[in-house]
């Protein structure tokens, strides 16, 4: 990563808000660390790396594998959770778990120090350093919003630095700016601030989104059962080759972020119009939600931007079906057509690799759901398992 001008972003940070006292924060993970040393001294469980300056060039000294797709032969339904639920779990690899959890950032804000808001990568927080508003502790690897008591104050400090940051040019992940603001929420599930959508990686914070799988049902003769049976058909659109994440890939019918003051329904209907055209007054009628899907990714190439920034995400999921006569169809330049795919299609895609990682997990709830992948298949069990996995920041 290249040199950061801070002189350079200085002249964007507002000085019209003033700094308040640092608070503590961001405990350390002793209790479960299996490298830690024993409780009665607590200062030996700081790493040695801490306490080292942070450089802005590289990121510590632990080095922790770049997150690459999976490339090799026929993915299965295991490896599509572990491509997007990839932030590692610590009661399956404790080390590796410590490795991350003690090399972030923890974000915090004045009023909750005890509060962990988000992860950041050193590189991201150490931009942070010498500025107004913000507090960088080393050695308890913190960023830490220091001004601004409500909601607005805050969003207004994280606005303008983020407005700095893309000025600068400092961070590639930046370039697709948004302009969609998405919440932070805090310990009683208030919105603490509000952040630029194409920054939210950034700050390592969770996000929303809302992801509909619209299909078909048509009546076909089983002939080993003499009876009929009724065949499950997806809508499935490719996104845009030009679109800055996950370009040329294939999607969920309809899928999108939840902006700030949006809910969940209200978000997908909007969503379904400006996507697939679909009529407002019928997915009000016929959508049904189903639940969430929850996972922890660390971004690689194919997000755009840098890569191993952290996204933790919840989406809330909605089934639509639809009369064989409804067609989605563009229209807006982020999709670039719909296709009518069948269960074994839409797998034969999945083992292949087409879909955006976490499109394959909103499909994989759907087979769970239906029918399609049941007890019999292999890893069911921990598959349904990681489809839900439990955030590690405060949500709505």
């Amino acid at each position: 990563m290249e040199s950061f001008n801070l002189n350079k972003l200085r002249e964007y940070i507002p000085k019209d808000l003033p700094a308040m006292p640092r608070l503590p924060s961001w405990p350390q993970h002793s209790s479960m660390n299996p490298d830690d040393e024993a409780e009665d001294t607590p200062t030996s469980s700081t790493r040695a790396q801490s306490d080292q300056p942070i450089r802005l060039s590289e990121e510590p000294a632990l080095d922790l594998t770049e997150p690459q797709p999976i490339e090799d032969g026929p993915k299965s339904n295991l490896d599509l959770i572990n491509e997007c639920d990839n932030f590692p779990y610590y009661q399956t690899n404790p080390k590796l778990f410590f490795a991350h959890i003690n090399t972030y950032y923890g974000l915090y804000v004045k009023d909750y120090p005890e509060t962990e808001l988000g992860y950041m990568l050193p590189s991201v927080a150490g931009v942070f350093k010498g500025l107004p508003d913000w507090k960088v502790d080393d050695k308890n690897r913190s960023l830490t919003l220091t001004t601004g008591s409500t909601e607005e104050e805050r969003s207004r400090v994280l606005a303008n630095m983020c407005q700095a940051m893309r000025v600068t040019g400092h961070f590639k992940v930046l370039k697709g700016w948004r302009d969609e603001l998405y919440p932070v929420y805090g310990p009683n599930r208030e919105v603490l601030f509000s952040v630029e959508r194409a920054a939210s990686a950034l700050f390592g914070i969770t996000t929303y989104g809302c992801h509909m799988t619209a299909y078909t049902k048509s009546t076909a003769l089983d002939f080993e059962e003499e009876e009929s049976a009724q065949e499950i058909k997806i809508w499935v659109p490719r996104r845009a080759a030009t679109k800055q994440t996950y370009g040329g890939m294939l999607d969920n019918t309809v899928a999108g972020g939840i902006a700030t003051g949006e809910s969940p329904f209200e978000s997908m209907v909007r969503e379904s119009a400006e996507e697939a055209s679909l009529p407002s007054d019928m997915v009000r009628k016929h959508a049904k939600a189903v639940g969430t899907v929850t996972y922890f990714h660390i971004r690689d190439k194919r997000a755009g931007g840098e890569t191993r920034l952290l996204q933790p995400e919840c989406q809330y999921v909605y089934d639509l079906e639809l009369p064989e006569d409804v067609v989605p169809k563009p229209s807006d330049d982020e999709v670039e057509g719909f296709e009518l795919k069948s269960v074994e299609e839409v797998k034969q895609a999945l083992r292949g690799g087409e879909f955006k990682p976490n499109c394959a997990m909103v499909l994989l709830d759907f087979f769970v759901r239906h029918g399609v992948l049941t007890a019999e298949d292999e890893g069911f069990i921990e598959i349904v398992a990681r489809l839900h996995r439990r955030l590690e920041f405060p949500t709505p």
